[in-house]
């Protein structure tokens, strides 16, 4: 069976601190910090597994020999014990057991391997090549051997787990001849890619075994030994491959010269339709390149170029403009500082110019903003504008079966109107002149993390709080508030899917189909859901993580801000507003009153701080968003901890 492709996997050898051959125990060490041999580390202290993990050969799911237990994670690495059961029953599972027992005893096995999968993208490039993963949460223990091939078991299968997961994936088939087989696997592209590519992807590799070289020599050095039978063969393994490694950069190198050669020189021209014949087209071609920043970096520099002009546009203009970076990576920030110069009134058609340019820039934002809250999550609202009245219908026609010549009855149906009013989520951050000043990356994101994360916290506990209640021309209230609420059958599994079946009972007695309903649950609730098991180790959810998935056929929407909450709602009968977009002020001389809960109305004990005088700045973002629950019976919820 091949090796499940959701997993990374991290090679260590196998230091046996003892082994019990009567009960089959062995104890060991599962993981260090030390690099393995592609340069990755696996940080012991962002680990976290189960109380028992499974014991496997080769990766191999479906030969599991023994299992495992970790102890406390320390920073030198995790300590294991694993014990092989003696399996009395002749058959295949005794033959794998005593196969893997025997080669332990007998050195044949001399490497463990861990299985594990990386949360919340927590990855690390180092300056090596390799990466660390600073947050993992390990889910096997193998047993693996260490040919001499190394190429043929550890690296290719660490390459297919890796490319599933979108890290690297081989950029070049290999050289031949007497030396092994190199491929560059660092931070690759899965396309094929340029020759100055590759040589920096080779390049890499190569830092990386030199590094683990040097490891080894340093390691025995320090204890005063030579290497041993398995370090010795690493070593030579990897001096192999470095010498493979030199000599197709040599190769990669000699090609690239020969390109250069023989590339053909560049006419210049600065008529579209002329570059298109040079290429030997008929029409103008457009190309659009991006550059590779973080989702929502140009809309946080216009931001901080308005403050650091203060609300001068040139002389934001000429602060960005004087930054090549910026000017590189995000050149549409000045074309929207250069666009708000225009003069223009609502009534004046100039006017959508400049708005169709700044349109993008703020759905820039929106995209880390929306995905982050629960509304962003899920799809199927019932979309209206502000101020629209919504007709809903609250009731349907009479039928019936009707004999001959009998009259037919007459029904009725029920309307009532809904509207959503203009509301608004707001904050305001103050910064310092000088944070605002700086313009490296962690400056950005300081302002940006803010916004996005403050923001989305925000708008996630308003829409699900049972507590929160609407108030007049000011905020909705949540969608739980005043809905059907039941009491909880209690905290265990079996109690769980109790209410889930309740939820989904009440649901379907109020004739919503369930198709159009989803499941609102903090991560903690949804974690509970995964980890329970049958009797015999089966999962009992199998498609739900602490990240979302279905319970019983019905899609889940994770957000710690739920809490206690489990919410079942029918989407199409939750109405929802949104102007799609977030609009931020800056200034400078604006006096506020530094308070989470700021006075209403004024009062004379009220203490206001001068941003001009402390020089500071203030920025204010808003968003305007309002949504309403169409129908009492469209959500049903109750609140329970699951464990």
């Amino acid at each position: 069976m091949a090796p499940d492709p959701s997993l990374v996997r991290v090679w260590t050898p196998l230091v046996l601190k003892s082994v019990d051959a009567a009960t089959r125990r062995i104890k060991g060490i599962a993981t260090t910090p030390t690099p393995d041999r592609e340069g990755d580390v696996v940080e012991p202290l962002g680990a976290t597994f189960p109380d028992e993990l499974p014991l496997l050969l080769h990766h191999r799911a479906d030969t599991p020999v023994g299992t495992a237990t970790f102890k406390r994670p320390t920073k030198s690495g995790i300590e294991f014990e694993a014990e092989l059961p003696v399996i009395t029953d002749p058959g295949p599972v005794k033959d794998e057991v005593d196969r893997a027992w025997v080669s332990i005893t007998n050195k044949l096995i001399r490497g463990v391997s861990i299985g594990f999968r990386v949360l919340d993208n927590a990855i690390e490039p180092l300056k090596t090549g390799g990466l660390r993963f600073l947050k993992t949460e390990i889910l096997e223990l193998s047993l693996v051997t260490v040919p001499a091939n190394q190429e043929a078991t550890l690296s290719v299968i660490k390459t297919l787990d890796l490319a599933a997961l979108g890290l690297r994936s081989s950029i070049s088939p290999g050289v031949t001849g007497s030396l092994p087989v190199v491929r560059a696997e660092k931070a690759a592209p899965a396309m094929a890619t340029t020759i100055p590519e590759q040589i920096t992807a080779f390049s890499n590799s190569r830092a990386a075994k030199q590094a683990r070289l040097n490891d080894l020599m340093s390691t025995a050095a320090d204890a005063g030994v030579t290497l041993d039978a398995a370090q010795t063969e690493e070593y030579d393994t990897l001096t192999g491959e470095i010498k493979a490694i030199d000599a197709h950069l040599v190769r990669l190198r000699d090609l690239e010269k020969t390109n250069l050669i023989q590339a053909t020189p560049i006419t210049k021209t600065t008529e579209s339709v002329t570059a298109s014949e040079l290429r030997g087209g008929t029409n103008p071609l457009v190309v659009s390149v991006k550059a590779q920043v973080p989702k929502g970096t140009a809309f946080t520099r216009l931001v901080m170029a308005k403050i650091v002009g203060k609300n001068s546009i040139s002389d934001a203009i000429r602060y960005v403009e004087s930054n090549k970076q910026w000017m590189e990576e995000t050149p549409s920030v000045v074309e929207v500082l250069k666009a708000a110069t225009n003069p223009g009134t609502i009534a004046e058609p100039a006017w959508a110019a400049p708005l169709a340019i700044a349109r993008p820039m703020q759905e820039e934002f929106l995209e880390l903003l929306r995905p982050e809250t629960i509304i962003g999550k899920i799809t199927g609202f019932k979309r209206v504008p502000f101020n629209i009245s919504v007709p809903v219908q609250t009731g349907g026609g009479t039928y019936a079966w009707v004999g001959e010549g009998a009259p037919k009855p007459v029904g009725q149906l029920a309307f009532q109107s809904v509207t959503l009013g203009v509301t608004k989520a707001a904050g305001i951050i103050v910064i310092s002149e000088e944070l605002a000043k700086i313009s490296n990356p962690s400056a950005e994101m300081v302002v940006r993390n803010d916004m996005i994360a403050g923001m989305a916290q925000y708008l996630d506990q308003q829409f699900i709080d049972p507590t929160i209640a609407a108030v007049t021309n000011v905020s909705p209230a949540s969608i739980t508030n005043g809905a059907n609420g039941f009491g909880t059958a209690g905290t265990s599994s079996d109690n769980a899917r109790t209410d889930l079946k309740k939820a989904i009972q009440l649901m379907t007695a109020a004739n919503y189909p369930i198709s159009q309903c989803v499941f609102i649950m903090s991560e903690a609730n949804a974690f509970s859901f995964s980890t329970a098991l049958t009797l015999n180790g089966v999962p009992l959810n199998p498609n739900i993580t602490a990240k979302g998935g279905s319970l019983l056929g019905v899609p889940v929407v994770t957000s710690q801000t739920a809490g206690n909450v489990v919410a079942l709602v029918h989407a199409p009968s939750v109405l929802f507003a949104d102007d799609g977009g977030v609009n931020i002020d800056v200034s400078r001389e604006a006096t506020v009153e530094m308070n989470t809960v700021p006075t209403s109305p004024i009062s004379a004990a009220s203490v206001y701080v001068s941003l001009w005088q402390a020089n500071l700045i203030g920025l204010r973002a808003e968003r305007y968003i309002n949504w309403k629950r169409a129908k009492t019976t469209a959500v049903v919820y109750t609140t329970a901890t699951y464990v």
